[in-house]
């Protein structure tokens, strides 16, 4: 039981510290929903068993986003966790083109339970671009995003049986929401 209010108490250390953040899509939410998305995922998957992921998932963003120390983050959530954090955070000083080919390459060098916090992730952010996608965001940057999540869940799979179907009708949802009615997919392209 103790282990699910420290998952609370990430859950609220992750909404005060993406407080002013928003998805870039349409709706702009509160990035805390994208977050939360991204935990029940993950404790859907591993059927609530380890709560360390479920944490890990909650925060997987902070280092990223929000410069919060690792260091932060081991003290209050473990180092268990902190490790988890540190395994899905991109390196924010290589440029962009690299960070995407740096998790196309090392998706498949991860653990299994990193691997399920980045599997729940993409499948987060395609259902972001199927029902919300940002006003900002061409076709053709929809399309190339879809394709570039593929690429990495391609290194992901093995893990979790369940959000790969999560993450498959996740980009399922988005080129249908890209495509004409009707159309087929073209996720080969």
């Amino acid at each position: 039981m103790n282990e699910w209010i420290t998952v609370l108490r990430a859950a609220d250390a992750a909404a005060r510290w993406h407080v002013h953040q928003r998805r870039k899509g349409a709706a702009e939410e509160p990035y805390i929903n994208h977050l939360l998305e991204v935990a029940t995922l993950v404790a859907e998957a591993t059927q609530g068993k380890d709560p360390n992921p479920v944490i890990a998932a909650l925060l997987h963003d902070a280092i990223e986003d929000q410069e919060v120390p690792r260091a932060v983050i081991a003290e209050f959530f473990g180092e268990d966790v902190a490790k988890l954090v540190e395994e899905v955070t991109d390196d924010k000083s290589l440029p962009k083109n690299v960070r995407k080919e740096e998790q196309i390459k090392n998706a498949p060098k991860k653990t299994p339970r990193a691997k399920c916090i980045k599997l729940a992730d993409k499948a987060s952010n395609l259902k972001a671009i199927a029902y919300s996608p940002s006003p900002k965001w061409s076709v053709q940057r929809r399309l190339e995003y879809v394709r570039w999540s593929r690429q990495v869940a391609a290194g992901l799979r093995g893990a979790n049986a369940l959000l790969e179907k999560e993450f498959d009708e996740a980009a399922t949802a988005a080129e249908r929401s890209i495509y004409p009615e009707g159309a087929r997919s073209f996720e080969k392209r």
